[in-house]
């Protein structure tokens, strides 16, 4: 039998953000914009982050971006026009 498997928008978002979530120095999804993913029609991304005080923001976004495309990429055959990585605040500040 053929078929077409078709993945929801919210688990789309979610696998985005486990994915964001793995990268080191990423804390938290801020939550308040779509739980902190919004999937845009285009097939970008936009996750609202919250990143470690002391860590590179550039480093981190960079490793964001790769990790979501490719794991959406392999866990959802969804191909990313681009990841946009919104820090929203700075965790664990002096």
């Amino acid at each position: 039998m053929e078929g077409q498997n078709v993945i929801s928008p919210e688990v789309t978002a979610r696998y985005a953000a486990d994915a964001a979530r793995e990268v080191p120095g990423v804390t938290r999804i801020v939550e308040g914009v779509r739980k902190g993913v919004r999937l845009g029609d285009d097939g970008s991304v936009e996750l609202h982050l919250a990143v470690a005080w002391g860590e590179s923001l550039p480093t981190v976004a960079a490793e964001v971006q790769a990790r979501v495309s490719e794991y959406l990429e392999r866990m959802a055959d969804v191909t990313v026009t681009a990841v946009n990585v919104v820090v929203e605040e700075l965790d664990g500040r002096p």
